[in-house]
């Protein structure tokens, strides 16, 4: 009887199983941005009433998913655009052809076109797109470069360890010589090209999309773009109405809260989105606690569908402790004989801050605060279907500087890097900190000067621009017409904050006081002067665009005019300099051949003048300007193959670029050294790729292998902490390897979407020849000629991230968690040479850090 019954039910099923996989059907089609029709490569289409039961896109944007007879709800999904919701009835196979969703920002695409955003296939340099739904998985608790990481000839590190002391290099070259341009707007430091990234805390949290072109890239401008561009898209106003909130949690007191609110478009035309943040911790190296706050507004109005107007402002104001010393490996590992102290926080020691009044404290090279917010005013006018005019007028208005520990005895506190031992102990304690109670007592003693001060080096600035692009087609022939102008004034003084219980402050460096004025709270002293910059340019490029060919030309040139405003060092009617003048400009071209669907070759290449930064304008500290400083010239050129099918993407590249007359600016412990002619050649080879093996599994891979060495010995001048002048010497640096980036990088990832909502990814870095940055100081000598900077060794790192997406009701949720370094390896960042492991600083990477976030969407 019970084999009888088991042979029915065998037969049911058999009979069954045929009719149920008829029952499946096929539903495909392809899913690409409204405003450029480029393929959205991971967007997620699932059943509404069962994400269980879904898919994501493939390279080309074309999905297929296998679904039941009869009527469902498909959801297709993308971060940054607005879900799509098709109903389909299922009975039989269904293409859906070609599908648009459009983007969440309203008015995104004419951001992205002033912006220069390349588009692959057909702007012929080598790119590498960081959308927001990456960031939103991989970023956690790290600086915002750091998400680059897996990017080829990109390092990026943490640097000193403080919040915000993040730093990036590209093919070798640091953000002084790469663009950052932030939503068209370049935002490198008018005096010395730098990005300090804690200016931009909050950035990752209105981030649309970063891409980074390597090389000289697709901006029009006449940046500094060396070895790339960052091009950094944000947030605009929100289509759509709702918002967000977010809470995050991590290692070492880590606190994070993020909202977001959107009226969206209304039917008036008007859009406001408002987002707010806040941030802090006890950070990852002693004595590096920080808090800060972000803020973020856009107001859009659509007048007609000619023209839009838009206002915006964001900034993130912060304070943070800092580790201003690297030290000796067998400081941080406590193996030091000559060391007075016991190190018994390894790798997180930090010499430049100690306990005040029961809380931490900073000293000189310790603190750091700042805000930077910037704000425009932006146009778009559709002049007709074919011609375009952007117009940006922005303003950015600084303040803050860093915490400077001075006076008399100040020097007995420091570091010397020399000998690689404080200079005394006798103002520290017994576990290597700076004691402030000492000197505190010590300045109450003497009752009168102060032997021990606090200052605050105030580096402060205003900017104004106007960035004006006009975009017009002509056949095929799209045009771009524009105009760079800016004016900035930087304002560098130093400010007494705290006697530290003295009575008062002498200083002799200002000719118009007397030496034996008493100096107080909110006194400056020391150095004050102003920074002018005038720069206008213009720029032009003309883009070719045929069925299978696309290739451009483009011209920039700006006038750039520099003087300087000393109100210290020289009397009044004296204190202004002359106006120094310079003319740069660039030229570049490039082309890209799609050989067939799957395969494509680029080749550009380009040449440039730039003026010198300002620094090595004007004879070290003064208003002497240098007669005939060098402009700084680079050569670049480069090539490249693709590869791209629905499941498999490959990029091949190579690069060459030569760099000449070069000025370099480099501080050692308190020491501050400029190099004027150095030469360097920088090339290397490229490789990146991605494949789906399925539809819920994506591997990634990338490798890079760079040549980049400095060609030619160099004088240099030396300067101590407070601009004095030292002297000038030789460097013998001559085939000496690029330092502190690592010139081989691989990288190995795995994602996998599970369709409940789930995601997990597995990343691998590998760095590879990373140099020691050569110290001018130490190689002042002919034996030192020809010999190569300390080799770090290796970094093998692997870090993990999960996310699971779920509805509270109608409330769509994102709970997300990240583990970097997961295993908690040891290894060295960067370091300053001393030739061998035994006497170069270094800064030791993190170990094993967290975070934990929950986001809500209504």
């Amino acid at each position: 009887m019970n084999l009888k019954k088991h042979r029915f039910l065998w037969m049911l099923l058999m009979a069954i199983l045929p009719m149920s996989i008829l029952a499946q059907n096929k539903v495909s089609g392809i899913l690409v941005d409204a405003s450029n029709n480029e393929p959205l490569i991971g967007a997620a289409i699932y059943l509404e009433k069962d994400k269980g039961v879904g898919t994501v896109t493939n390279f080309d944007g074309f999905f297929e998913i296998s679904i039941e007879d009869g009527k469902h709800d498909l959801v297709f999904h993308f971060v940054g655009y607005i879900d799509q919701i098709k109903t389909i009835n299922a009975k039989g196979n269904v293409d859906l052809g070609t599908i648009k969703l459009e983007s969440s920002s309203v008015g995104l695409t004419e951001v992205s076109v002033v912006a220069s955003f390349a588009t692959d296939r057909k702007t012929p340099v080598a790119i590498s797109n960081i959308p927001a739904a990456v960031i939103q998985e991989k970023l956690g608790n790290q600086e915002f470069p750091e998400v680059l990481k897996s990017t080829p000839s990109v390092y990026a590190t943490k640097g000193a360890g403080g919040f915000g002391d993040s730093r990036v290099s590209i093919r070798g070259f640091n953000t002084s010589n790469i663009g950052v341009l932030i939503n068209g707007v370049p935002v490198n430091d008018m005096e010395n090209g730098k990005v300090y990234f804690s200016n931009w805390a909050g950035l990752n949290d209105v981030t649309s999309v970063m891409q980074v072109q390597r090389g000289l890239g697709a901006s029009k401008l006449a940046i500094s773009s060396v070895g790339g561009t960052m091009n950094i898209l944000t947030k605009s106003a929100d289509a759509e109405q709702g918002g967000s909130f977010y809470a995050g949690m991590g290692n070492d007191g880590y606190m994070k809260t993020n909202f977001n609110v959107s009226t969206g478009l209304m039917e008036n035309g008007w859009a406001l989105t408002l987002m707010g943040g806040a941030v802090k911790g006890d950070g990852y190296i002693n004595g590096t606690s920080f808090e800060g706050y972000n803020y973020f507004a856009n107001i859009t109005k659509v007048i007609n569908e000619n023209h839009r107007l838009s206002f915006q402002i964001f900034g993130a104001p912060q304070t943070h402790g800092q580790r201003g010393n690297k030290h000796l490996i067998s400081t941080l590992e406590d193996k030091n004989e000559n060391l007075p102290f016991s190190n018994t926080s390894g790798a997180k020691y930090n010499s430049e801050y100690g306990i005040r009044n029961g809380e931490e404290y900073g000293g000189g090279y310790g603190y750091n605060f700042y805000h930077k917010p910037q704000a425009s005013i932006n146009h778009y006018w559709n002049i007709n279907s074919t011609t375009v005019l952007s117009t940006s007028v922005y303003a950015s208005v600084s303040t803050g500087g860093g915490r400077r520990l001075r006076g008399d005895l100040a020097s007995e506190v420091e570091y010397d890097r020399n000998n690689f031992k404080f200079t005394s102990m006798d103002w520290r304690t017994g576990d290597g900190l700076i004691d402030w109670d000492k000197m505190i007592d010590h300045n109450n003693e003497i009752n009168g000067k102060s032997d021990f001060i606090i200052a605050n080096s105030i580096n402060s600035h205003q900017w104004y621009g106007l960035l004006s692009s006009l975009n017009t087609t002509v056949d095929n022939v799209n045009l771009t017409f524009g105009l760079d102008s800016r004016y900035y004034l930087g304002e560098h003084y130093e400010q007494i904050d705290d006697l530290l219980g003295g009575q008062f402050f002498l200083d002799d460096k200002d000719v118009n006081r007397s030496d034996n004025t008493p100096l107080r709270k909110g006194d400056i002293y020391s150095f004050n002067n102003d920074m002018q910059v005038l720069r206008n340019g213009l720029f032009a490029q003309a883009e070719f665009v045929l069925d299978q060919w696309s290739a451009f030309v483009s011209g920039a040139s700006s006038y750039q005019n520099v003087r300087r405003i000393d109100y210290i060092q020289y009397e009044p009617g004296n204190q202004i300099s002359d106006w120094a003048n310079f003319l740069d400009w660039s030229i570049k071209a490039g082309a890209n051949y799609n050989i067939s669907d799957k395969h494509n070759v680029y080749a550009n290449g380009g040449y440039f003048i730039r003026s010198p930064f300002i620094k090595f304008v004007f004879d070290g500290y003064t208003n002497d300007i240098i007669e005939d400083a060098p402009y700084e010239k680079v050569l670049t050129f480069e090539g490249g193959y693709g590869f791209k099918t629905r499941n498999l993407s490959l990029k091949l590249g190579v690069y060459h670029t030569e760099w000449r007359d070069q000025g370099l600016s480099r501080s050692f412990q308190g020491q501050s050294f400029s190099l004027l002619g150095l030469n360097s050649l920088h090339r290397g080879v490229e490789f990146e790729g991605s494949y789906k093996p399925t539809k819920n599994l994506t591997i990634t891979a990338m490798a890079s292998v760079g040549d980049w060495k400095y060609t030619d010995d160099v004088r240099f001048q030396e300067f101590d902490d407070q601009g004095e002048f030292v002297g000038e010497f030789n460097a013998y640096v001559k085939d000496v390897s690029v330092g502190n980036s690592a010139q081989t990088t691989a990288a190995l990832g795995l994602n996998y979407r599970f369709f409940n909502g789930f995601n997990i990814g597995l990343d691998g870095n590998y760095f590879g020849r990373n140099f020691a940055d050569f110290d001018p100081a130490n190689r002042t000598t002919p034996e030192t000629s020809g010999v190569d900077a300390w080799q770090i060794p290796d970094a093998y790192l692997m870090d993990l991230n999960a996310g699971y997406n779920f509805a509270i009701g109608n409330v769509m949720t994102r709970i997300s968690g990240r583990i970097n370094n997961l295993f908690d390896t040891v290894y060295i960042t960067d370091a300053d040479d001393g030739f061998t492991w035994q006497s170069s600083p270094v800064y030791y990477g993190f170990g094993r850090t967290y975070s934990l976030g929950l986001k809500v969407n209504f």
